[in-house]
């Protein structure tokens, strides 16, 4: 087991990697009374297509997969609920699908080595049959039935849907109606089987744990458990244009005041210069500096009553492409487009507002090391994206600079945008 400090943040990783491939990450924290678990898989409602684990061949599984196992793997064979172990011991538990991960979790004060135990039991011991999974899909359906009311996730949804051209995370997460009542337990196993190996997994544990005999506990459980010999994951590749699907659409829900959802594609090559992990860093600080609750341009719309509350703004990546979205609720969508493009496109910056978003940054790592909910997702986050966490996060906030935030500014091009407005139902 190695021992590596996390630098400048007085908190030390102990790691192993498991002869089963499982990678394990304990930061343990004496100052607190709770300790937190995640078992997570690389693997979400981004996969679709893949070559399963002893085939040769490349099959495609209906959309909502990833989800529909998340569930699945919380009915067990012997009965036993998972939420009811934990809440005898008052522990929080839970699970949760996006499009690269699958996360299932628990925190609590009491019995956490019974609990860890149970989490990994639980997750590495599917159980799908006709029966049980028939039963589910009408629990699936209603749930995104229920989603198809809420106009944030609609909003989301339908943005990447008109942003992305063939990259799947154009599909929701839970799949579609029809998509969800395909899926039969044999797709269930196929997906399992591959993507459920511990190689492709992290136990990461944060909290008020003691890491020699929690690391013990751990080889124990999974030593007494046969996996077959890990092989390479096989997933398709995509390569998506820089054009959007759909440049505006207009749906009507039940909303009071029109909520609008502006999405830019920005194509990556330009960047790639730039370090993987210090890019959504230098993306951060400019929407931030641009459309944060301080800018002076938010200020501007208000004055102006094209928006009444703050912007709302967010990105993702892809291999090849930056995702930008930004919400609002207006009255004035042209002026509130028009508006957004024009400030987004306008890149002028200082660097005395870049090296004030640089420490806000840096505090903010602070903040997330005195946190044992925080601190395990940040490194889950990494375990998803890099293949490791990182022990060296202070300092890479620290190699901020503001050339490098230039060169990414600079290759900024706000070409490729697509709208969607979500208005009243009575107009």
């Amino acid at each position: 087991m190695k021992k590596i400090p996390f630098e400048h943040l007085d908190l030390t990783i102990y790691e192993e990697t498991l002869e089963n491939g499982l990678q394990v990450y304990i930061v343990p924290k004496e100052n607190c009374n709770n300790a937190r678990a995640t078992l997570v898989t690389k693997y979400g409602s981004n996969v679709s297509e893949f070559v399963p684990i002893g085939k040769t061949e490349m099959i495609r599984v209906p959309d909502g997969v990833a989800h529909f196992l998340e569930h699945k793997l919380f009915e067990q064979e012997d009965g036993v609920d998972p939420f009811s172990f934990f809440d005898e011991s008052g522990s929080e538990c839970n699970a949760s699908t996006n499009p690269w991960q699958t996360n299932y979790w628990f925190s609590g004060t009491q019995d956490f080595e019974k609990n860890l135990t149970f989490l990994l039991d639980f997750v590495q011991a599917p159980y799908f049959t006709k029966k049980n999974v028939e039963k589910e899909k009408g629990i699936i359906v209603q749930e995104i039935e229920m989603y198809m009311d809420d106009p944030y996730r609609v909003g989301f949804e339908k943005s990447n849907l008109n942003l992305l051209q063939v990259h799947p995370l154009r599909i929701s997460t839970g799949g579609t109606k029809e998509s969800v009542e395909s899926i039969t337990e044999e797709d269930l196993y196929t997906c399992y089987e591959t993507f459920y190996h511990p190689s492709n997994m992290a136990l990461v544990i944060t909290g008020n744990v003691n890491p020699e005999t929690t690391m013990e506990l751990v080889r124990q459980n999974q030593g007494r458990k046969q996996f077959p010999k890990p092989e390479p994951i096989q997933i398709r590749a995509y390569q998506e244009p820089d054009f959007v699907n759909k440049e505006y659409e207009s749906i009507a829900m039940n909303v009071t005041i029109p909520k609008i959802f502006i999405n830019y594609k920005l194509n990556k090559k330009e960047m790639m210069d730039i370090p993987e992990t210090l890019l959504p860093l230098y993306i951060s600080i400019y929407l931030d500096i641009k459309l944060s609750s301080t800018s002076t341009f938010l200020e501007q719309l208000k004055k102006d009553k094209i928006v009444t509350d703050d912007v709302y703004f967010d990105f993702s990546d892809i291999e090849s492409h930056i995702l930008l979205s930004i919400e609002g609720e207006t009255e004035k969508q042209d002026e509130l487009i028009s508006c957004i493009d024009l400030e987004l496109k306008n890149t002028k910056t200082t660097e005395v507002d870049f090296i004030r978003k640089k420490k806000t940054i840096l505090s903010s790592c602070i903040f997330m090391s005195d946190s044992v909910d925080r601190l395990n997702n940040r490194l889950v986050s990494d375990f998803v994206r890099y293949g490791h966490v990182r022990s060296d996060l202070y300092d890479e906030y620290q190699s901020l600079n503001y050339s490098d935030f230039r060169k990414v500014v600079d290759a900024f091009h706000f070409d490729h945008r697509s709208v969607l407005v979500i208005h009243s139902k009575d107009v």
